[in-house]
Formats: structure tokens, sequence, C-alpha cells
């Protein structure tokens, strides 16, 4: 990865853009920023090679597949040791109702954003995969009621 630079303004518009609409043509982005195609093309390929813009991905609607339940799971582990909190991880990584996993501070060691399509499906990967997993002492799942906000957009201001 490169060195990141500072921003500029223009640096800043593509990337608020391309958050808002990854599939917008280059023309017109380049018009959008008053850039030239050339010059458009050099600035992207600079914010890709920093590491800046890590992928272009598309952003499925879950409920529309029928993942009607987004929950969040708090896991605990029984053991610190490198090996436990590894094996956690892995097992976490193949797991494709687990959308986020995050280590924490706390009194809980990890929290899962998991998607299912039901109560029988949180049920099954609750008891069946999660709390198989050797080291997990104990979970704690919420089910989101409403979600007010989902982004992916980070702040540029």
């Amino acid at each position: 990865m490169a060195q990141i630079k500072p921003l500029d303004e223009k640096d800043r518009q593509l990337l608020r853009l391309l958050q808002e609409n990854s599939r917008m043509s280059n023309a017109e982005l380049a018009r959008q920023v008053n850039l030239s195609a050339p010059g458009l093309l050099k600035r992207l390929r600079k914010l890709e090679e920093s590491g800046l813009i890590d992928r272009y991905v598309t952003l499925v609607n879950r409920e529309a597949l029928g993942f009607d339940l987004l929950c969040f799971t708090h896991v605990s582990l029984a053991h610190h040791q490198p090996e436990c909190v590894d094996h956690f991880c892995e097992r976490v990584k193949d797991l494709p109702e687990v959308l986020e996993c995050h280590h924490l501070t706390g009194e809980y060691d990890y929290l899962l954003k998991v998607v299912v399509t039901n109560h029988q499906h949180l049920e099954k990967l609750l008891t069946e995969k999660i709390t198989q997993i050797p080291g997990v002492d104990r979970i704690r799942t919420s089910i989101v009621l409403n979600e007010i906000k989902a982004s992916t957009s980070l702040p540029l201001d």
C-alpha cells in the first residue's frame, strides 16, 4: 500500500460521490468534480493504490433475500490464549450469517452483526454453530426491531 497523502477537496468529492453510487460512470464523475477523463483516472488510481478506496461493492437488500432478522450477538470466551482466540476468529469468518465481527473491550469479547431468515435460523446459528465453537463461554443476542440508520458512507467533511 502506498503512502496516504492528505485529501484535497476534489478527492473528497470523488469519495463522497463513489460512496453514494459506485456505478456512476467515469464521464459523470469527471463532470461532477470538474476534471478531465485522464485526470479523473489518475486520481482514482492513486486513491486505489493508497488504500483509500478498498474495493467496489454492491449493497444487496437483505430483506428482499429473506433475511428478515438483523441481530447483534455479544460473545465472551472462557479462555484468552492466542490459539483459542485465533480458533474463534477463524470459525466466525466461515459463518456466512455473520456480516461483521468486532473485538471489544468491556464485559464481552466480541460483537457479531448477524443476519438470519427467521427465529429458527437464529436458534440454529446460535446453538449449532456459535456455541459449539470451543472456548465460547456465554452469548447474549439482541434482535433489531427497527433499523433507524444504516450507512456505509464515511464522513469526509
